[in-house]
């Protein structure tokens, strides 16, 4: 018997007992929105015995009856489309729907893979290949094929196959490409496909428990890519689609789309003049512009200042190197893919820099240390340059030459705990002041039987668990994958999401026993002994590209007056008002607020557009009653509010906004507010 639990209900079932059954017993009111169950972080579909998930833990029961009626426990999560794997399951299963529903339209048709994706012009896609260009005109035929596919209420069965089996299933479906992909299958590899109606796939699963879970579909776009990803291959057709299980969450994803292409950082970054791009110069390669460079140093100034004040010293480190720093570190040959090429001078190879950790150890290694120097944190806004695959790129999230918030902290074994905690501590800092709350922590540690890890198993148990108990003790919520880690130590990822719904990896912090030993890194200890440090790699604001681009998005290119690239745009009404503008712009300035006066060569409401337009936080409108008063009529751009103040007020109330990196939430604009912008 199995005893299962799920929340707090439990049950004693046979080993050969459904789920399904299961969540019917346990979790009735679940019945009807249940697409999969969870044990132990694996995802299962409802109609699989829980023999798979008591065998998947290496809990098996005995086969004697003496044995039988020992009972083994596991806890079970209904997954519902509230739960990212149950959405993974959900638009999974809706993948398999469109290719049969492709199937059926296109008998000539060869599918590849279908997976889902978590970034995109849609949720899922399917690869396949076609001689007939399917172009978006024929999307509302393959969309009501889909919808009757749902209608039918297919069951969705899942089937394990010899290899020769399924060769021939395959190729009697005329599926070439899935013969393909089969035979490039381990020997030992378990061959699973999944049936509903008349169309088979080959698949891990899980899935559904029938077609009839599904909801509403849209295509989105189509696109091309290679068979196997690789361009000496044949094109395939890409088709990108959406589903969700009712209409409303259909339409609210449309919305959000649109409010994500107002957001996206590359147009705004463009209209508001903050970065560009050359070919001239090269792809990835960012030029920030005037204004982008202000975000860019009043970000590092906050940084440094932070960190000087948590005990950081700065170091500075050159951009090139002997080949031999790198073979050290082994990131050569392991990393040269990721590097760019070497440049020959001196009968030597240099390498342009990747990362500053190689040069930190460095500076850690030039004498002999103390334990009273420890712990000793080096930080440097350090530039790197990586080779990322030109068809990666995207704006500042992926980039070729980046600037970093790197440090690296030097201590003791005893001091790492702490140590790794007041890094932790450091980004909720930093996300607390943005106003950044959809993030989360992922712990990746090492999969023994993969072999880019180096270091031997103690180091590897070790490092592992001093940073999991750092990330325990810090009560900061986390997942754990058990691959993941960089080759030298387990890392902690925090995963930020973007307003627009845009995942990605904010910044790491890494607990590192392995390259103290490879740089020889060695402090006195109080007992005379000769010791080994701790390093931790941490960088909470990751690089500037990748975090200013997402900052745009989450703040949709209205920066909080202290980031904001021109806090104070000075509109005089006239020609008799420039003298008192200007006046008011020494002011400002000589008070530290970055201020421009648009002069009246265009008409006001136009100058009152392009502010707007810019997002600059305040507009001060000057005529013949600001310049008679000596006062200062502004007008909020986060709230819409239009005040007086004297120049003193204004000031003031400024520059606490700007010490206290106040963050005002936009106003929606009234029906008032629109017509005073055009005035």
């Amino acid at each position: 018997m199995v005893q299962v639990q799920i929340g707090d209900a439990k049950g004693d079932f046979p080993r050969e007992t459904t789920f399904a059954d299961v969540v019917e017993t346990l979790a009735p009111q679940k019945r009807k929105t249940a697409l999969g169950v969870e044990v132990d972080k694996k995802s299962y579909d409802l109609n699989r015995p829980l023999s798979v998930a008591v065998d998947a833990t290496g809990e098996r029961l005995a086969l004697s009856a003496v044995e039988a009626s020992r009972t083994t426990a596991i806890i079970a999560t209904v997954l519902t489309f509230e739960d990212e794997a149950g959405k993974e399951i959900f638009w999974h299963s809706s993948a398999h729907a469109l290719a049969q529903a492709l199937k059926r339209l296109y008998p000539k048709i060869q599918l590849e893979d279908g997976p889902v994706v978590k970034n995109g012009p849609g949720y899922f896609f399917y690869d396949v290949l076609l001689e007939e260009k399917i172009t978006e005109e024929a999307f509302e035929k393959i969309e009501a094929e889909i919808q009757k596919i749902v209608r039918e209420n297919h069951a969705v069965k899942r089937l394990v196959m010899e290899r020769s089996a399924a060769v021939q299933k395959f190729r009697g479906m005329g599926e070439d490409l899935k013969v393909g992909i089969i035979e490039k299958l381990a020997a030992d590899a378990e061959i699973s496909i999944y049936e509903q109606g008349e169309f088979a796939d080959l698949c891990r699963g899980p899935h559904v428990p029938s077609t009839g879970k599904l909801g509403v579909f849209k295509l989105t776009t189509v696109a091309g890519a290679y068979i196997g990803g690789k361009s000496d291959n044949a094109m395939l057709q890409r088709i990108y689609a959406v589903s969700f299980p009712d209409k409303k969450l259909l339409a609210d994803y449309f919305k959000r789309l649109e409010e994500a292409k107002k957001r996206d950082h590359r147009r705004l970054g463009n209209d508001l003049e903050l970065f560009t791009t050359s070919e001239d110069i090269g792809p990835g390669l960012i030029l920030w512009l005037p204004r982008g460079n202000v975000i860019k140093e009043e970000l590092e100034n906050w940084a440094k200042t932070t960190e000087a004040a948590n005990g950081y010293e700065r170091v500075t480190t050159p951009v090139v190197t002997k080949e031999k720093l790198f073979f050290t570190s082994e990131h050569l040959p392991h990393y040269m893919d990721s590097m760019f090429p070497p440049m020959q001078m001196d009968n030597e190879n240099y390498y342009i820099k990747p990362m500053n950790c190689p040069f930190h150890h460095t500076i850690f290694g030039h004498r002999p240390r103390s334990y009273r120097e420890l712990p000793l944190r080096l930080a440097e806004y350090g530039t790197c340059h990586r080779y990322e695959d030109s068809g990666a790129l995207m704006g500042l999230m992926r980039v070729r030459a980046m600037q970093m918030n790197d440090a690296h902290i030097y201590c003791t074994q005893e001091q790492a705990v702490e140590e790794f905690k007041a890094v932790i501590r450091l980004h909720e800092y930093y996300y607390k002041a943005l106003d950044i709350k959809d993030y989360h922590m992922v712990l990746s540690l090492r999969n023994p039987t993969n072999k880019k890890y180096h270091g031997d198993a103690a180091m590897w148990d070790k490092a592992e668990a001093l940073t999991r108990q750092a990330m325990e003790e810090s009560g900061v919520e986390f997942i754990v994958e058990n691959d993941g880690a960089a080759f030298y130590g387990p890392k902690m990822d925090f995963q930020i999401k973007s307003s627009i719904g845009r995942e990605f990896t904010s910044s790491t912090c890494q607990l590192d026993l392995f390259m103290p030993m490879k740089f020889d890194l060695k402090y006195v200890d109080s007992d005379g002994q000769i010791k080994r440090p701790v390093c931790i790699h941490r960088s909470p604001l990751g690089t500037h590209e990748r975090f200013v681009g997402f900052l745009i998005e989450h703040f949709a290119g209205a920066f909080p007056v202290w980031l904001a690239p021109e806090q104070v745009r000075i509109l005089p009404v006239g020609q008799a008002h420039l003298d008192y503008a200007f006046t008011l712009k020494t002011t400002l300035k000589d008070a530290g607020i970055r201020v421009h006066v648009e002069e009246p060569e265009e008409s006001l409401g136009k100058r009152i557009r392009n502010a707007e337009k810019m997002k600059v936080p305040y507009m001060l409108v000057i005529g013949d009653k600001e310049v008679a008063g000596k006062i200062i009529n502004a007008r909020n751009y986060f709230t819409g509010e239009q005040k007086e103040f004297s120049q003193e007020e204004f000031m003031k109330t400024v520059k606490e906004e700007i010490r206290t990196k106040k963050i005002t939430e936009i106003a929606k604009p009234s029906a008032t507010q629109g017509t005073d912008s055009k005035k």
